[in-house]
């Protein structure tokens, strides 16, 4: 027979109760703290010190422990451990401020090859080069101590975040004009502009997808099979074909999508898609182009076969590094997403006769696509 505890009894107020309760069944708590509520409640309740000790898979003095906390200082505070150091720090906050320091600067800059920093190869230049700088708290500095360290101030030196530094002094100006141009585009679809029926102008997006590759397959693949594979089955060799480029243009008022699937994107193939737009909206109305600097979009070949055709087109340039304000992106990324998505083919031939395929699917429900950043 258990031998009944000297110590008080643990007196639980309605709400403690309810606490402990809600802890004691909760599947989403640490589990220290949800094994210790059990335990107060159980010993609450009346159990021993055995019992309870029994009960919740922990010594005896584990279970002192969480009781006298509970009648010292209440039920909810023996819940969480006291924080407790073992030793006052060693490390000097001007030894912090020289890891920081060191964090940043380069490995290559202080002679060694790396271009940066690993924890492994930094803490050991820590051991070696603190001490000399008169930081002698470091000489057994580990790497964990060195991660910490750098934790604090967020401060990752084996990581590199990349970021595009705009480059085009006008980028601002020919950002409203993009966006200027969205805002009227939506205001002529509200009152239901439709180029067929009335002069005006029609916008259209404008960009190239270079570099589709053409893949086929060396070996059969694979069907799923219920009960082994759930997926295609595709052996990790493949032959590559050769690459096709995409012109396409998608009609800001309608959703529709011309496109060419050429060999190459120079300007003679550019300005078949141009011709295609010419011959495609009735002759009253100025086709408005939102697109890039490419070269082949400003070449001189291509200006001279604007000249050829003055007035009927106006183009609006996407700033430089800046193609995500041109709509024609979400096609592209639509098709990605769609019928390119892990092609395999036989032929280049067959790769163009498909993208084809899908882009006249798309255009069988097109959708208008639209800009609503209008405050970037």
């Amino acid at each position: 027979m258990s031998r009944k505890s000297t110590r008080a009894p643990l007196l639980l107020s309605q709400e403690d109760q309810q606490t402990l309760e809600k802890l004691a069944n909760s599947l989403t708590q640490p589990v220290r703290k949800v094994r210790r509520a059990k335990a107060l409640l159980q010993f609450a309740s009346g159990a021993s010190i055995s019992e309870v000790a029994a009960e919740a898979r922990a010594s005896r003095d584990s279970v002192y422990k969480w009781v006298d906390r509970a009648l010292a200082l209440g039920p909810t505070a023996a819940l969480d451990d006291k924080y407790h150091r073992p030793k006052e720090p060693t490390i000097t906050p001007a030894a912090k401020a020289w890891v920081i320091e060191l964090a940043c600067t380069k490995p290559k800059d202080l002679g060694y090859a790396a271009e940066l920093w690993t924890m492994q190869a930094l803490a050991g230049h820590v051991r070696t080069v603190g001490p000399k700088k008169g930081h002698h708290c470091l000489d057994k500095a580990a790497k964990a101590t060195v991660w910490r360290i750098l934790n604090q101030r967020e401060v990752k030196p084996h990581k590199v975040q990349y970021y595009l530094e705009r480059k085009d002094p006008e980028f601002q100006s020919k950002q409203a004009q993009v966006l200027l141009a969205y805002e009227e585009v939506a205001i002529a679809n509200a009152r239901g502009f439709d180029p067929f029926v009335e002069p005006g102008v029609v916008t259209v997006s404008v960009d190239e997808k270079p570099g589709v590759q053409a893949i086929r397959a060396i070996a059969p693949e694979l069907p799923p099979v219920p009960g082994k594979h759930s997926g295609i089955g595709r052996d990790y060799e493949y032959e590559r074909l050769g690459t096709l480029s995409i012109l396409a243009a998608i009609d800001l008022h309608s959703g529709y999508i011309h496109a060419r699937v050429e060999e190459r994107h120079r300007s003679r193939e550019f300005i078949g898609l141009l011709r295609d737009l010419d011959e495609y909206y009735p002759s009253d109305c100025r086709i408005r182009i939102i697109l890039d600097n490419h070269s082949a979009h400003i070449s001189k070949e291509t200006m001279e076969w604007l000249a050829t055709r003055p007035g009927r087109f106006e183009y609006v340039h996407t700033p430089k590094h800046g193609s995500w304000l041109n709509l024609i992106e979400t096609v592209f990324s639509k098709m990605a997403r769609t019928f390119l998505r892990k092609i395999r083919v036989e032929s280049k031939q067959e790769l163009k006769e498909r993208i084809l395929l899908g882009i006249n699917e798309i255009n069988q429900q097109p959708v208008v696509h639209k800009w609503r950043a209008f405050d970037l």
